[in-house]
């Protein structure tokens, strides 16, 4: 079938499977431009088919030679029927690790369940051996919980009053102004339970109890602060609560580690174009004007960028990691610089729908929500006739 994108909001229901795998080989090509990690091993990522997770996948691999364990949600197609972008990101990066000679496996499903950790256990105790990084990077809009079946749901909302600020449709590029009234009691709750530490905990509980962590492993899980523009939206509401939980989840976990020299941190990261910022109001726009400050300076910096600077300059310097007062690995650093806040500021104010194109760089941010999901990729002919029944070898 021809593939075209056909959208919602902001997700997209349709992905292309060439076009994931173009941008797969452009992340890996990426890395091993870039100076040999001596890092991980043996490397197990959950949530590991987009963003964060995928990048720390192909760096560990492609960056270090590392055995990898990939846990996402199964989401395949058939002949008339597009998988996922992070099906098809899997596929791609599976292939690629194969001809490499590299050692990976896929394990699909709920990574919430017990059944799903039990799978990973099983795995990597026949195939890999010990682990010796953990990476956590779940992001989930629902949670059932494994042991009541209760059902979370997470929203995006302030907390003690209503928060009205600029927001633009990324589709249209209209700024408007836009309300959203504070998050319950049940709802800020819900949101912890779903998006906080909880499951990376459980999985780390899972893991030493099977002993299949080396002494000395590392795990980390990604969190985001942001600017002042979106603090009431995001580090102060709703969604900032549930990373505060994830935080204090880091601080807990490294104290238990640290005794047979293990550490576990959180990472704070900058503002990048992923499903979940583009659902939030307000996000669209601040980075569409982050996007044009941190191009015009020259520092702006993708995941698979994020991410081996991540490895190469915080986590496997052969030294100490360097951290904030708050135990954090930083790597939202050249994103908070005062001389970027202050270019973003000043487009903040007077940007309206008639100047965003000048003061900001949406078409930037269009143009990678769509390539989250294959399209818009340089080098792939979207007018061919494609199969979206793609198999992800090695998985389970």
């Amino acid at each position: 079938m021809i593939i075209k994108p056909r959208t919602r909001g902001f997700i997209c229901t349709t992905s292309h499977p060439v076009g994931c795998a173009q941008q797969v080989k452009e992340q890996i090509d990426y890395v091993e431009s870039k100076a040999a990690i001596e890092g991980p091993k043996n490397v197990l990522v959950i949530g590991a088919s987009t963003g964060y997770g995928l990048a720390a996948r192909i760096t560990a691999a492609f960056g270090a030679r590392a055995n990898t364990v990939g846990v996402y949600r199964p989401s395949s197609g058939s002949e008339k029927r597009t998988a996922s972008a992070g099906w098809y990101n899997s596929a791609a990066f599976e292939q690629a690790a194969q001809e490499a000679g590299l050692k990976s496996f896929s394990v699909t499903g709920d990574a919430f369940s017990n059944e799903t950790k039990e799978k990973t256990i099983e795995l990597i105790r026949n195939e890999i051996g010990k682990i010796d990084l953990v990476v956590y990077s779940v992001a989930s809009a629902r949670k059932t919980d494994p042991q009541t079946g209760e059902v979370y749901n997470s929203v995006l909302k302030p907390i003690g009053k209503t928060f009205t600020n600029k927001t633009v449709n990324f589709h249209t590029g209209e700024v408007t102004e836009i309300t959203i009234e504070p998050a319950t009691d049940k709802e800020i709750h819900d949101t912890v339970a779903t998006m906080g530490g909880d499951d990376w905990d459980a999985w780390m509980q899972s893991l030493q109890a099977a002993e299949v962590l080396t002494e000395d492993v590392t795990t980390i899980a990604f969190s985001y602060i942001g600017s002042e523009i979106t603090r009431a939206i995001y580090r102060d509401g709703s969604i900032g609560r549930a990373k505060d939980h994830l935080e204090a989840t880091a601080l807990q976990l490294n104290d238990k580690l640290q005794a047979s020299g293990g550490r576990a941190y959180v990472v704070v990261s900058k503002g990048l174009v992923t499903q979940s910022s583009s659902a939030i109001p307000v996000v669209p726009l601040y980075i569409s004007a982050l996007y044009k400050t941190m191009k015009e300076k020259g520092l702006h910096e993708g995941c698979i960028e994020q991410i081996y600077r991540l490895f190469t300059e915080r986590l496997y310097t052969g030294g100490e990691t360097p951290v904030d007062e708050a135990g954090r690995i930083r790597i939202d650093d050249w994103e908070l610089r005062e001389d970027v806040q202050a270019e973003i500021v000043k487009a903040w104010e007077n940007v309206t729908t008639e100047n965003i194109h000048e003061l900001t760089d949406l078409e930037g941010f269009r143009r990678e929500f769509f390539q989250l999901f294959g399209f818009e990729t340089e080098g792939v002919d979207y007018e061919a006739d494609v199969n979206p029944d793609v198999k992800v070898p090695n998985s389970i």
